[in-house]
């Protein structure tokens, strides 16, 4: 890679970090390539990039930016994940890391604060964006069918007196 495709890579991984809400940091080691693909596959299906770059590169992508804190995070073999959703992600990255041991998270940052990996743990463990959403609807309909069913119970109950009767008066 010649210099100008780095400056190239620097820029594009900068551009994307200032467009993102989390980036992770894992470290990988011996993972094979349909394992590494199974990765990218389930990030791609939280709505994040999982990518290996060089670690220096990052750092200068990171120089006086939002995410500098992951810093200290990139030495060895090491990957990274960004994306605009805090949550999926992170969620991601724990549940593959625990289904295969090749991987480990090491940390993050959001929002310009450095996270460590039992921070990315917890927050893997929120409930996602669209999760939370579906909980606020159910929150704002389940009053309305209460009150319907209050509005409704009277009259049902009505008609089951009416009904009584004329089957009493029926018979």
């Amino acid at each position: 890679m010649d210099r100008s495709e780095k400056e190239a890579l620097v820029a594009e991984i900068k551009s994307a970090f200032e467009e993102s809400a989390i980036v992770l940091v894992s470290r990988q080691s011996g993972m094979t390539v349909s394992e590494a693909q199974d990765l990218r596959a389930r990030m791609r299906a939280a709505g994040a990039k999982h990518r290996v770059v060089k670690n220096r590169l990052v750092k200068i992508a990171i120089e006086g930016g939002a995410f500098e804190g992951i810093g200290d995070l990139l030495t060895g073999p090491t990957s990274i994940s960004y994306s605009d959703d805090p949550v999926g992600p992170a969620k991601a990255l724990s549940e593959f890391a625990k289904d295969i041991d090749k991987i480990e998270v090491l940390g993050g940052a959001m929002d310009g604060k450095a996270l460590s990996a039992s921070e990315v743990d917890a927050l893997a463990k929120l409930p996602s964006l669209d999760q939370l959403r579906a909980q606020i609807i159910g929150l704002l309909n389940a009053p309305a069918s209460k009150i319907v069913g209050v509005v409704d119970a009277p009259a049902s109950k009505l008609a089951r007196v009416f009904a009584a009767y004329g089957a009493k008066e029926g018979a």
